[in-house]
């Protein structure tokens, strides 16, 4: 984009950028395209070149205020409700409610077994399997959980990291044994290791054969699954391990460089595989800051990729995103007013330009949420996008002097500790010695300590409180369901051809040792009935384990 005149810029935006885009507007969107100062001078031929070259236009590069030029006057972000619990079938019957409710995404949540590659009759797998979402352990599992749902209608999104590949097996098996084109697939796997590391712990192996294995997956989704997203890097969980807002867009795109680098050093063109890459962000309770934090994160991302991998396709710099309000807010006490917490995180999202949101039911401090929570939190998202005439504006907040003053403050602190990282030599060796951890566990601790000195208030927590409270009933997974589990996995393996498994096991293992893409024979492993529990068995004998660093 060229400096000059505000006037010229928004009339060339208007004709290059969204004239292309007007054919797609939701029915009844009326009012301005875009708020500018002109809006509030009319007439004045403002030479402010700040605004076209920094703030810019949504729809093109910096992307500060939007991926989109029509954003949600196109279409409405993906209401996409996160869900999964016991067995396939019981998270099948939640799907199927809440797209019945008007969702329009769908997002499965793995038990802790199958994100760490345990089969649910493992001994270390007992009393986990099904509790904090669905087993998955062979394609008959996949092939339930997606029961009466079309593959080439709905947009599925899976929270899965380790054994992410075996997981996007499992699916294109189920899309193949349906007849549905591999081309026709649209969802994410989440395939985001490194914050595992430093945030949540579900890793099986160490850094090197993780990157191997995301770079495995990122090519064969741009070969055979190009609608596909290979990878949704997450600082979500970095944020409910108490990392800043700055520090969220820092070691988020930290974890993007390392990715598109080990990507790069295949051959990999960035420019052809940046459009497979998404986001995924926390919603905290700083609506200023949170809006703020999303423009900030969108510019810097088209900058870097321009500058360090010389990209000049906006379609690859272009950060698209998904959301989910910040589980770490939720409060035990009083759970009705995390009702209230989540609808304005929810508004945060919506004024930040996501692509996606899920709003977390109101009692997932407690619990799993009620299929009551789930639909509240999804009316949540349907009243903001339809009554509250958020929708209808394009970056409502762009201009502010708080929002764009607190945008270039974010972008600033995030460019300081992406700084930082480079001088250990990149995110995998700040990792390694602890940097990122330790840069978490300082903000998580001074946090806390603002809570118990009283100098952040918690609602109903550190004021507030109520002395006697009566909780909500809460959703209970039958123990009988993990049980049930076992014993249809043990029935998959009876009935399988067992030479045919062992052969493809054999040939999972041969693509591990050398450098052949691991994704093929692993759709030719799960085909043949083979669990998510042998191949990553396979793949621990051939890549090891990672140990965990110390911190303290």
């Amino acid at each position: 984009m060229t400096g000059g005149s505000l006037k010229g810029a928004l009339a060339r935006w208007r004709a290059e950028v969204l004239g292309p885009a007007l054919g797609g507007l939701r029915t009844g969107v009326a009012g301005p395209d875009l708020f500018t100062p002109l809006d509030v001078v009319p007439g004045e031929d403002l030479d402010d070149v700040r605004i076209p070259e920094r703030i810019g236009f949504p729809g093109e590069p910096p992307f500060t205020r939007g991926v989109q030029p029509t954003m949600y006057r196109g279409r409405h972000w993906t209401m996409r409700q996160y869900a999964g619990f016991g067995t396939a079938e019981e998270s099948n019957r939640r799907y199927r409610y809440l797209l019945s409710q008007g969702q329009t995404g769908l997002s499965v949540a793995f038990d802790l077994p199958t994100q760490m590659g345990l089969d649910s009759d493992h001994p270390r797998a007992r009393g986990e399997v099904g509790r904090v979402g669905v087993a998955i352990d062979t394609s008959s599992d996949m092939d339930r959980l997606m029961d009466g749902i079309p593959l080439d209608g709905v947009s599925t999104s899976m929270t899965i990291n380790s054994t992410a590949p075996i997981l996007l097996a499992l699916y294109v098996a189920v899309a193949d044994a349906r007849g549905v084109p591999r081309s026709a697939l649209r969802g994410t796997v989440q395939n985001d290791v490194l914050k595992e590391y430093v945030a949540r712990g579900t890793w099986i192996y160490p850094p090197g054969p993780s990157l191997r294995l995301f770079t495995d997956l990122l090519s064969f989704c741009v070969e055979a699954v190009p609608r596909w997203n290979a990878i949704s890097i997450s600082g979500y969980h970095m944020r409910e391990a108490g990392c800043t807002a700055a520090q969220e867009i820092a070691f988020t795109i930290g974890n993007a460089i390392a990715y598109v680098e080990a990507a790069r050093a295949r051959g990999m063109d960035f420019d052809r595989f940046g459009p497979q890459i998404s986001f995924f962000f926390n919603v905290h309770n700083d609506l200023i800051e949170e809006v703020a934090k999303f423009r900030a994160a969108r510019r810097l991302w088209s900058d870097l990729t321009a500058a360090r991998f010389g990209s000049k396709n906006p379609k690859a710099r272009a950060m698209r995103f998904h959301c989910q309000t910040a589980g770490a807010t939720l409060t035990a006490q009083q759970p009705l007013t995390n009702v209230v917490r989540v609808a304005y995180q929810a508004l945060a999202a919506a004024l930040g330009g996501a692509q996606s949101l899920h709003t977390n039911g109101y009692d997932e401090a407690l619990a799993l949420p009620t299929e009551e929570a789930a639909t509240l939190a999804l009316r949540t998202q349907q009243v903001l996008a339809h009554e509250t005439g958020v929708a209808d504006v394009v970056d409502a907040l762009g201009g502010s002097w708080a929002v764009e003053a607190t945008t270039d403050r974010l972008e600033a602190e995030a460019r300081a500790t992406l700084a930082r990282i480079d001088g250990f030599g990149g995110m995998v060796p700040a990792i390694e010695q602890g940097f990122v951890q330790r840069e978490i566990q300082a903000a998580a601790y001074a946090d806390q300590l603002a809570v118990e000195e009283g100098r952040r208030v918690v609602v109903g927590v550190n004021r507030y409180a109520a002395a006697a409270e009566e909780l909500p009933a809460l959703l209970r997974v039958d123990d009988a369901l993990e049980a049930a589990q076992i014993e249809r996995l043990r029935a998959v393996r009876a009935a399988r051809d067992g030479a045919r498994a062992n052969a493809c096991l054999l040939r999972v293992a041969r693509a591990a040792q050398g450098k052949d893409n691991l994704l093929p024979p692993l759709v030719e492993a799960v085909q043949a009935q083979v669990t998510l529990g042998e191949i990553s068995d396979v793949l621990r004998e051939e890549f090891g384990e990672h140990q965990e660093v110390k911190t303290l």
